[in-house]
């Protein structure tokens, strides 16, 4: 369950992906690259689950031939 203790800013959201906070602005009005967020109000805030999940999705192994 998601409550406002387990909510974080765009600018922890943005340290924790390692991006910039202008990026994870971009992706929210673009969509770009589909980063779950939530809306509380007028703010975002990201849910840490959601971004491990995000995160795991988009891990990807090379493998060498």
């Amino acid at each position: 369950m998601i409550n406002q203790h387990n909510l974080i800013t765009p600018e922890e959201a943005a340290e924790y992906l390692c991006v910039s906070v202008k990026s994870l602005a971009k992706w929210r009005s673009t969509g770009e690259n589909n980063v779950p967020f939530i809306k509380v109000g007028r703010c975002a805030r990201y849910s840490r689950v959601d971004l491990d999940a995000y995160l795991t999705k988009h891990t990807h192994n090379s493998v060498e031939s």
